[in-house]
């Protein structure tokens, strides 16, 4: 049996999973996510490398960081996963660089139980000043365990890249044009830009696309308003792959945040 709930409050989006024979697709997030394996054992690959983690296991994704996942058996495993974007992260620390997680799997009991008490204050739909205090005591335990790093600056040409891929979400991708603007081949576009970030520029085109009806849904409350914004052929089209990397259809979802 697969369940995926969401609830948002105080800009931060919590998720309570479990999972038996449902895998997420390829994918990144733009935002920052932090969760604990509550049960069984997760298993992604990130950067090339596989990533386990056990109970009371803390994972650490840093934005646009590609990752699959999965339950590592079929005993399944449940999870609890809170998302925000970077900004709010840097308004909190008082930063103005991004930073990074450094280590994908930590096992921290102080960290576990802060993550846990902010998830568990957002799923029950407690006050957003509560669920901010709550993030803020969370993000002194981030800074203070020495869990990041700053952000090594990707190269021009890659921002240039990503910049002009999710300007133009309503629109059909279009290879030949960007590789053309950045005076690479196509393929040559293609393999610089998977080596930079893990995935291909269609699935960060595509990724982004799904992110931003995200986004839209949440502000507008009208899914047809994002299928149209983001470019989809129709709410089948969105619904299929919104459950490739949230584990729930985009209508689903909407009747979750309401």
């Amino acid at each position: 049996m697969n369940k995926f709930i969401y609830k948002k409050s105080a800009s931060i989006t919590a998720l309570s999973a479990s999972m038996t024979d449902f895998s997420y697709k390829k994918h990144a997030h733009q935002e920052y996510a932090i969760g604990v394996t509550l049960r069984g054992i997760q298993e992604y690959n990130l950067d090339g490398s596989l990533q386990l983690s056990h109970q009371n296991g803390i994972m650490l994704f840093n934005p646009e960081q590609a990752h699959d996942g999965m339950a590592h058996d079929r005993s399944g495993l449940d999870y609890v996963m809170l998302y925000f974007e970077p900004q709010l992260l840097l308004e909190v620390i008082e930063k103005k660089d991004i930073v990074r997680f450094s280590t994908p799997i930590v096992y921290d009991a102080r960290l576990e139980q802060r993550i846990l008490r902010l998830s568990d204050a957002i799923l029950r739909g407690k006050d957003d000043d509560l669920c901010t205090e709550l993030f803020l005591s969370l993000t002194d335990s981030l800074v203070q365990s020495e869990l990041s790093t700053d952000d090594k600056k990707e190269s021009a040409m890659i921002r240039k890249a990503k910049d002009m891929l999710r300007s133009n979400l309503e629109h059909v991708l279009k290879l030949d044009e960007i590789s053309s603007e950045l005076q690479l081949s196509k393929f040559q576009f293609i393999r610089l830009f998977k080596a930079h970030t893990g995935i291909s520029p269609y699935q960060y085109f595509l990724n982004s696309k799904i992110e931003r009806a995200k986004q839209l849904i949440e502000q507008s409350r009208d899914i047809y308003f994002a299928v149209a914004a983001c470019g989809f052929v129709d709410l089948t089209h969105l619904n299929k792959h919104f459950k490739y990397v949230y584990g729930t259809t985009a209508f689903e979802y909407l009747s979750l945040i309401k």
